[in-house]
């Protein structure tokens, strides 16, 4: 073709990039000039000609990236049908592109440098080394021109590796010829690389003219290239090349890292070969970097860093280099105590120092960076005797009193921490959520420490504890709105507080798990306690660290018994605590509690009961003193909330366990609910309780209301109901009967035994709570009933929304953070709508709870009321239409699946199958709705713009789906599947990351097998076919988590029950289609993708020589070899062939199904690069040990090919 056709089409395309790059042309002529420039790339012949002409240097600097971009597109898509000779063509000119057609090194733009070393590694991934053999030498003459061509073989030497090794982007057999050649090839690559670094480096360090600075530049330029392709090598080059003439690479960039423009790449290098794992032995010699060189290099480079103030660079090296510290360490771990024959180095002393060093430096971030280490230095056996680590204890506990204050908020000024947590965090929340989970850290890594010297750190809590008791409170520039000179949570004095408590807690009870009974320091224990049980505040954030404090030291207090009640008195009064004293006694017009008194009450209440539940025969000699406290605060109905009251109760009904006397304990509990009952079982109550409209308007949600803060006249009759709820709950979780079947016998507990041997207890509060279930059942009824539209529609304006999700609910779901200063100290002023709706939403939670509860703490006595089923059907599963998904979730996870777990077998047939059968079918019909809704609304989305809002009430609707499909699929797994070998957790994580379980195990556990309960359910036709069909429908769901759980534990197990009968063939076929539509849907997530295409292979296995149906289901899979079916299928049904193995069988089979597995958006349309195998570099035959395996078919050997 003629030049005048190159020269012509080349200024169209000019012209094209130019409209396309000018931020002012329209969008049409923009897309008008794209689509020209695209459709020259796929169909123009003389594409080479054209590339070349507009890559040349005198083109501005956007055309020649496009004209390299064509010669790139040529190379990936063309290169296969392209003649020997035109290939040859183009790389010779790519080749004198790099040689003379670039501007010099600090002139030419870095995104043309990166696309031309990106065409050299496309060529060389389809030539290299078969048909290109002298590629090294090439490069390697290229890089004798100057600095300019240097730089640009080494980003060709990075690319290659990253695409090769790291990133893998190319056929499994290109992809070992090019690594095996590297690897021949590292030495020499190697120490090219090295040489490279060190010339231009000692040429740098010689140009200190400033005549001669452009020259420095350049040099230095190639420095860094070198630095970066080096660290694209040392991740998996054999550690041999990177320790080789004693660890020169290791002493070069340590010296490095004191040059700094240098410094940031050296620190890169250094980390990744001290990270690199591998045989202890090869590892031996990193131990180098202990020797006085290169510690005094190490700790030199972070002194003027550190010195140099705050400046982002010196910043990102302090960081690395704390990484290489931490990472040195983590070496020393693997190898001392190891067979690798390994010493303490001489400068551990001298590594601990430099490493505390960062543990004390301002910035939050580094700080938090070596806890992990620590960690692991005071739990190795070797070191954690070591003298030196030892004498660092102290050293670490006093760092650690300092770094569990809670200062460094970005927004704030307060502390040198700030500046730095400027650089690391966007936000105050950020900070905070990091903040937390470094403070747990510290925790775990302190009480590391203190197992190896219990009693220093014991000294010190109790040093700053009385410092704390004694200084004066500052409160700080930000009042609290509590009250006037009382502590926000920023207040100095309460961040002192707060970090003081936690690490007396965290220090005292390792001691007491660490030292002998008689070793412990009782005395000086119990001096704290007085101490802290003498000090008075009115500040509730204060007094709540001072109760924390209390419980941490109470251990002391079972040494010295007569202590008890002081404590006692200590948290009863905490449990009325008020800020304002008169508050007490005027409950119409009070400013409500804020959040921070509530939580010093809470704090009270749950110390009673902790201290009850942990230590309940020390208590049990002070019950009536305890008893009388409770009595005289319950008697005043407005004194105490309804949980603070039931909290207390709980307290003392866990005392009572230790009567250990059935006849005692029931009349103590009579006694104690006698109130309750009365209240309950009164016939005003029943009428409230049965009737929904008579409910509604007897806790006054069909009222109008004019002032919503102030007025609410059904207050009092809400926590009537409230009170006697809590108080079923708090004696069915916590009345019990002794552990020991002696005490349990000779207390009157045991009542006989099951045929399987094992005792029937019976529960002291059973006959109580029995005589309260009916209304409690007709309560739940009720409450069902409420979200009938008719009922929604009776209640008056302002409570239109009060049975709506919670605003602290909503935010949960949607992930969105708390406002920091909000969670302790708004005043709780809320609106009646405000308190209906928590009213309903803790009745609602808290009557499953106790039905949830009922079954562990009652057993056969509940298991064998007249009727449970029924009963239950019609009162908790009825209305379940119009209940919506944030309160079926609780129902599912609070009541059915506790009742079901603790379930003995015999109630199966009577009880669980009849409740479980029309609930499964019913959840199955349920869900199926609403995710054909979500998928009708995703196909909409696309041809129309949705609300992109991200509270919207789509996006909560469609997360709530997810969450309610995890708990219902959680269900069916607990009720159908054994534990062996699967992970039950109650809590199920549901609220978990959908990234959370993409890494978890994909074969599904061997000894999935159904449970007794499975068994029986799958027994009725119509539950077995409900349970079937939810759980493979439910791998066409979005909802990657619960798909990959379901697939690994449920699937098969329940398949496998139904094989032995008839399936009908449509069934069979269902079943696989299924699967396949799973893939289609979450193929592109590798723990989905994996765990589908094992249960589609078991189903094909075992199904396909009974059923030909399946092979016509996989004659449908897009683009199937059939050929290559029929090879797999001739296999499989001919039983004398001899097995291949399991692996070659499912990799045959997940070929074959590619076609349907599917892909992130991201390459669901992007265009297939073909890279073509080259013959075979390396021959099958096992090598004797005499023969180079070098040698190719023509017996020449490679080794020739690349001499430089």
């Amino acid at each position: 073709m003629s030049a005048e056709q190159v020269s012509s089409l080349c200024e169209q395309l000019v012209k094209a990039v130019t409209v396309i790059m000018d931020p002012a042309s329209t969008q049409r002529y923009r897309l008008e000039a794209l689509k020209f420039c695209e459709e020259f790339k796929e169909k123009c012949p003389i594409c080479v000609p054209c590339g070349l002409k507009l890559a040349e240097k005198t083109q501005t600097a956007i055309v020649r990236h496009f004209g390299l971009q064509i010669l790139e597109h040529v190379v990936k898509f063309r290169w296969n049908n392209m003649p020997r000779l035109e290939k040859v063509y183009l790389k010779n000119n790519v080749m004198g592109l790099i040689s003379s057609g670039t501007q010099s090194i600090l002139e030419e733009e870095s995104h043309i440098k990166d696309v031309l070393s990106r065409i050299v590694v496309e060529m060389i991934k389809r030539e290299w080394p078969q048909h290109w053999p002298d590629m090294l030498k090439e490069l390697d003459t290229l890089s004798k021109q100057g600095e300019t061509q240097t730089e640009l073989v080494m980003f060709i030497l990075l690319r290659l590796a990253e695409d090769v090794v790291t990133f893998q982007t190319l056929p499994t057999q290109r992809r070992r010829d090019i690594q095996q050649t590297l690897t021949q090839n590292m030495e020499k690559i190697f120490s090219f690389l090295l040489s490279t670094l060190q010339q231009n480096v000692n040429k740098y360090r010689r140009m200190t003219d400033l005549a001669q600075e452009p020259k420095a530049q350049a040099n230095c330029r190639v420095g860094i290239a070198a630095l970066n392709t080096l660290a694209g090598y040392i991740d998996w080059v054999a550690l041999s090349h990177i320790t080789a003439d004693n660890c020169k690479l290791l002493e070069m960039l340590c010296l490095l890292l004191n040059e700094p423009e240098l410094q940031i790449g050296a620190a890169e290098c250094l980390l990744i070969a001290v990270s690199r794992k591998g045989k202890l032995e090869d590892r031996k010699p990193l131990m180098v970097l202990f020797g006085d060189v290169a510690m005094h290099y190490i700790l030199s480079a972070a002194q003027t860093a550190d010195g140099e103030g705050l400046v982002e660079k010196h910043y990102v090296f302090l960081k690395r280099l704390c990484q290489v510290l931490c990472a040195l360490g983590s070496q020393l771990c693997a190898l001392l105590g190891s067979d690798a024959d390994v010493e303490t180095p001489a400068n551990f002393g001298k590594y601990l120092d430099s490493f505390l060093a960062f543990t004390t430096h301002p910035s939050q971030f580094l700080r938090s960076s070596t806890q992990i280490t620590w960690g692991a230095l005071f739990r190795h056996e070797v070191l954690s005797r070591d003298p030196l680590l030892l004498a660092m204890i102290p050293k670490y506990l006093r760092a650690s009193m300092t770094n569990l204050v809670k200062v460094g908020f970005p927004s704030k000024t307060d502390s040198p921490s700030c500046e730095y947590s400027r650089f690391d965090f966007d936000s105050d929340e950020d900070f905070n959520a990091f903040f937390n989970s470094f403070r747990a850290q510290q925790g775990e890594v302190m009480r590391m420490a203190c197992r190896l010297d219990p009693r220093t750190g014991f000294q010190m809590a109790g040093e700053w504890l009385k410092y704390q008791l004694t200084a004066p409170v500052d409160t700080g520039p930000m009042n609290s709105k509590t009250g006037e000179g009382l502590c926000s949570i920023f207040s100095p004095s309460f961040v002192q507080w707060d970090a003081m408590t936690f690490f007396s807690e965290s220090v005292i009870s390792q001691m007491f798990r660490t030292l002998d009974k008689d070793e412990i320091p009782v005395n000086d224990g119990i001096d704290l306690l007085q101490l802290v049980l003498n000090f008075e505040t009115k500040d509730p954030l204060i007094l709540s660290c001072v109760l924390t404090n209390v419980s941490a030291l109470f251990p002391f207090v079972t040494y010295r018994p007569e202590y008890l009640p002081q404590v006692l008195s200590k948290l009863f009064a905490s449990v009325t605590f008020e800020v304002i004293e008169e508050s007490k006694f005027v409950m119409s017009v009070q400013a409500p509690r804020t959040r921070a008194v509530k939580n010093v009450r809470r704090h009270a209440c749950s110390s009673i009961i902790k201290m009850c539940r942990d230590y309940p025969q020390l208590v049990l000699p002070n019950f009536e003193m305890l008893y009388n406290h409770v009595k005289q605060l319950l008697s005043n109905e407005l004194l105490l909330t309804q949980m603070e009251k039931c909290a207390l109760m709980e307290a003392l009904v866990l005392i009572s366990n230790q009567f250990k006397d059935y006849e005692r304990q029931k009349a103590f509990l009579e006694e104690l609910m006698a109130p309750v009952a009365g209240l309950w079982l009164s016939p005003e109550m029943q009428r409230v309780l049965l009737d929904p409209e008579a409910f509604i308007s007897y806790v006054g949600a069909d009222n109008k209301i004019a002032d919503p803060v102030l007025e609410d006249p059904s207050g009092l009759n809400r926590s009537r109901i409230s009170f006697c709820v809590y108080t079923i709950l708090g004696v069915v979780k916590r009345a019990r009967w002794p552990a020991a079947t002696e005490e349990a016998k000779a207390g009157g507990f045991l009542v006989g035994y099951m045929p399987s041997g094992s005792p029937i207890y019976r529960n002291p509060c059973t006959e109580q709570v029995l005589k309260l279930l009916d209304n409690l059942l007709a309560l739940i009824r009720t409450h069902n009933n409420l979200y009938m539209p008719e009922m929604v529609a009776r209640m008056g304006e302002t409570f239109a929304k009060a049975l709506d999700m919670l605003e602290v609910e909503k935010n949960a779901i949607l992930g969105l953070p708390q406002p920091l200063l909000e969670l302790y100290d708004s005043p709780v002023y809320k609106t009646v709508l405000e308190r209906m709706q928590g009213f309903f939403c803790t009745l609602y939670d808290n009557c499953f709870h106790i039905l949830g509860n009922a079954g562990p703490s009652m057993q056969q006595d509940f298991y064998t009321v007249e009727g449970l089923a029924t009963q239950l059907l019609s009162s908790a599963f009825i209305n379940l239409n119009n209940i919506p998904d944030y309160r079926l979730r609780p129902m599912l996870r609070v009541f059915v699946k506790p009742l079901v777990l603790s379930c003995p077998s015999e109630y199966y047939e009577t009880l669980v199958c009849p409740m479980l059968g029309p609930l499964f079918t019913y959840l199955h019909v349920r869900l199926s709705q609403k995710w054909q809704v979500i998928n009708q609304r995703s196909m909409l989305c696309e041809d129309d713009a949705a609300d992109d809002n991200p509270e919207s009430q789509e996006m909560l609707e469609e997360q709530l789906v997810r969450l309610l499909t995890r708990e219902v699929m959680d269900l069916i797994t607990v009720c159908c599947v054994s534990k062996k070998g699967v992970e039950h957790n109650t809590t199920a994580a549901v609220d978990g990351d959908d990234d959370e379980a993409m890494a978890t195990e994909v074969t599904p556990p061997a000894s999935a097998e159904l449970t007794e309960l499975g068994k029986c359910l799958m027994k009725q036709e119509d539950v077995c076919t409900a349970l079937l069909i939810t759980a493979y429908t439910s791998l066409s769901w979005k909802d990657t988590l619960s798909c990959q759980r379901t697939t690994t534990q449920l699937c098969w197990p329940l398949l496998k029950q139904v094989l032995p009968g008839n399936l009908l063939p449509d069934a069979v076929s269902w079943f696989f289609t299924s699967v396949l539509k799973g893939l289609q849907i979450h193929g592109q997530h590798d723990g989905c993708m994996a765990a589908l295409v094992h249960l589609a292979f078991q189903i094909y296995e075992a199904l396909r020589p009974r059923y030909a149906e399946l092979k016509a289901v996989m004659e449908q899979v897009p683009d199937i070899q059939r050929d290559s079916l029929e090879q797999f299928d001739s296999k499989l049904l001919n039983p004398t062939l001899q097995k291949v193995a399991d692996k070659r069988r499912k990799d045959h089979f997940k070929r074959l199904i590619t076609g349907c597995i599917g892909k992130p958006l991201g390459e669901q349309f992007r265009k297939e690069v073909h890279i073509r195998n080259l013959p075979s570099l390396f021959k099958m035959v096992k090598p004797s040990l005499e023969t180079d395996v070098l040698e190719n078919e023509d017996g020449e050997g490679l080794n020739a090919l690349f001499e430089p």
